[in-house]
């Protein structure tokens, strides 16, 4: 079960991405290709309604954004200021990372309480009730989307399986972080698929050999017959002797 959860905001973020980039994709080539005085296809092109496109891409904007928050807290890649945190002593840290995390847990808590009780108050409750056969009595049926008729109630219910998703990585985070005494972490200036070069520790990259501009550790590589630097000869600086 928890191996399915590792990757859960993966799957559906690239799911939904995917799915909006290809929707997205059809739209725009319908819109321009219905303009083409092309005769029978342009009648068939015309009768196609891609009306909804715009408002379901929205939708799945809102999903991946909400299951983008849970995967950011799992892999540490929200911006946060933490100079004050990192200057305290080892106890003292601990405990103000954990407090910010509970914190954290309880606050998207909340607003996930708070997200499902408007979805359930807003449609979800009549429709629950409906689809088991249950008397439905004077219940709200919610209202709907404008261009595809959708029950809102199903839009909304990002909220509260965001947010309860969230407060979930948040206690597994501290939970990780009391056991192990690490929090996850992400490098910002790293790319995927794209291996760095190891700095050898005995050259300097940002030694000017001109005093004007830097040479990176390629630029010997790159002009064999200019070795400048410290200890260079005249020779190596392409000077006569």
């Amino acid at each position: 079960m928890m191996k399915f959860l590792d990757h859960l905001e993966e799957w559906l973020i690239t799911f939904l991405i995917g799915g909006a980039t290809l929707i997205i994709f059809t739209a725009v080539m319908h819109r321009y290709a219905a303009g083409v005085p092309i005769p029978v296809v342009q009648d068939w092109l015309l009768s196609l309604n891609l009306s909804w496109a715009q408002e379901l891409c929205i939708i799945m904007f809102v999903w991946m954004a909400k299951f983008g928050a849970a995967y950011g807290v799992r892999t540490g890649i929200h911006v946060g200021v933490d100079v004050l945190i990192n200057s305290l002593s080892g106890r003292t840290r601990a405990k103000f990372i954990v407090f910010g995390m509970s914190a954290g847990a309880f606050f998207t808590g909340i607003v996930g309480t708070l997200g499902a009780h408007f979805v359930w108050e807003n449609g979800a409750h009549y429709a629950i009730f409906n689809a088991l056969g249950l008397a439905t009595g004077d219940l709200y049926p919610g209202p709907t989307t404008p261009d595809l008729e959708w029950q809102t109630w199903i839009v909304y219910s990002a909220i509260p399986l965001g947010s309860y998703l969230m407060c979930f990585r948040f206690l597994q985070v501290t939970v990780g972080f009391i056991r192990t005494g690490e929090l996850p972490h992400h490098d910002h200036g790293h790319v995927d698929g794209v291996d760095e070069d190891e700095v050898p520790v005995d050259i300097n990259p940002y030694n000017m050999d001109d005093d004007l501009h830097m040479h990176d550790l390629k630029y010997k590589k790159r002009h064999p017959e200019q070795q400048v630097g410290d200890g260079g000869t005249a020779a190596d600086k392409g000077e006569p002797k």
